[in-house]
């Protein structure tokens, strides 16, 4: 699995950053790779040329050259097309500068919906003149030095939220602003139910809910009557039973895809929870 941004690489991209956070970065030519990723930082990817499809828990959607993309952080797989090189720019928005820009713009946001309780983690856009010319912006500042940077940089963040917000139809984009601004938190069973598979962190799964490392696992104990660490556990196991049951994957196949590195400690811990290991009989 690609962590981004942490993982962007001098070669890969070229980045921007205010202060120590990424803000964009451009991928020049890409070979075409089928990943699991998880964004850190909610994003707006341009598509300036080929085709990429991105699958979260509950869409698919194709996006193209002249497409926009918003990605609300979190774990998704992305395949690009293969007969086409792709290239993009891709924005990274820090939660506090989303938080500061709601606050600077509150009169923007004064009849949001906020009945959007599990909105679209991806909204696709169609790119703009005015979004165009946003974009054939931003390339200057790759190779310009200045000790301005930041805060020219921090101008384009604003700029490119009130272009998305302008073409911003639905209201869904406004609204997760909003969301995020009021510090409201995300539904732990949708969250968990959505993400137990993936190899992500009690830290990582945290930031997903909205809350605290501490809060979460306060919340989650509320809810579940038990650790997260041991919910995921448990809710793994009873998808490999089925996986044994429904479908023709050995347990080398089932335990790799649960998490397990080792077949053994995965027939170990499927055996105290069933009392049976994978595949086999009854303990009496």
């Amino acid at each position: 699995m690609i962590r981004v941004p942490s993982l962007i690489h001098a070669g890969e991209f070229q980045s921007l950053k205010i202060q120590d956070m990424t803000f964009v970065a451009y991928r020049n030519q890409d070979p075409p790779l089928k990943n699991e990723v998880f964004f850190e930082e909610h994003a707006v990817i341009f598509v300036l040329e080929g085709e990429k499809k991105f699958v979260s828990p509950t869409q698919t959607i194709h996006v193209r050259k002249g497409n926009i993309v918003f990605i609300r952080r979190g774990y998704y797989l992305m395949q690009e097309t293969i007969d086409t090189n792709y290239r993009s720019l891709v924005f990274f928005f820090n939660e506090k500068l989303l938080k500061e820009f709601v606050g600077q713009h509150l009169e923007l946001f004064e009849n949001v919906p906020l009945n959007h309780e599990n909105a679209s983690a991806l909204l696709v856009f169609e790119i703009t003149e005015s979004l165009n010319k946003f974009t054939e912006s931003i390339f200057p500042y790759f190779h310009h030095e200045t000790q301005y940077l930041n805060h020219f940089l921090r101008l384009k963040l604003q700029e490119l939220l009130l272009h998305i917000l302008e073409i911003d139809i639905s209201g869904h984009f406004n609204s997760i602003l909003f969301r995020l601004y009021k510090g409201e938190k995300v539904d732990l069973e949708y969250l968990m139910n959505s993400y137990y598979l993936k190899p992500l962190s009690l830290e990582e799964l945290s930031r997903l809910s909205g809350r605290s490392l501490s809060a979460f696992k306060r919340d989650f104990q509320d809810n579940f009557k038990t650790s997260p660490a041991l919910w995921i556990k448990n809710k793994r196991l009873e998808y490999a039973y089925l996986q044994l049951e429904k479908t023709n994957k050995n347990v080398s196949e089932i335990s790799m895809e649960i998490g397990y590195e080792s077949v053994s400690h995965f027939i170990k811990a499927f055996k105290e929870k069933f009392g049976k290991t994978p595949g086999g009989g009854d303990r009496k």
